[in-house]
């Protein structure tokens, strides 16, 4: 089960309008780290809307989330110049190493892996983005060591809680 009181506030704090139904899912994702069929349901209570229409903006947008995903998302550039510097060989690395195909989470949510188009950085082909960082030139001999790195930081910020 869920706890949706975070949805309450997150509503008010858009004014509890329909219009503001995307900045609104947004928020919740943030906070649910994707959009569990409650928080979903809260949100349509909450603006009066139907659940169906919260729906479909839910299942449009690829921003969203209704599954559970890992707190590190792992993004795996296969644009023109990653896919020749070795991307597609980087996504199999790292499958290898997560225990996990493409588009799916770890068991503990710790990652997410999927792939992108292009991230916009081809200089630096191959490129995988784990979350808001970038990981350009990286090798296959590299992803257990970028994965170790992120396994560490979520193993110490739950020691220090």
């Amino acid at each position: 089960m869920v706890d949706v009181s975070k949805v309450g506030e997150i509503v008010e704090r858009h004014g509890m309008k329909k219009e503001h139904m995307i900045a609104i899912l947004l928020d919740c994702q943030e906070e649910y780290r994707y959009l569990p069929r409650e928080v979903l349901e809260e949100l349509a209570e909450r603006i009066d809307t139907p659940l169906t229409s919260v729906l479909r903006i839910a299942t449009f947008f690829r921003a969203f989330s209704l599954r559970p995903v890992g707190r590190h998302q792992i993004h795996v550039c296969l644009g023109t110049a990653c896919n020749i510097q070795g991307g597609p060989r980087l996504l199999e690395a790292l499958q290898r190493e997560l225990k996990i195909k493409r588009g799916d989470t770890t068991p503990d949510l710790e990652f997410t892996l999927d792939t992108v188009n292009c991230v916009g950085c081809c200089g630096l082909a191959p490129v995988v983005t784990v979350g808001q960082d970038v990981h350009g030139k990286l090798k296959q001999s590299g992803v257990p060591r970028m994965i170790k790195r992120y396994r560490k930081e979520a193993h110490d910020a739950k020691t220090v809680h």
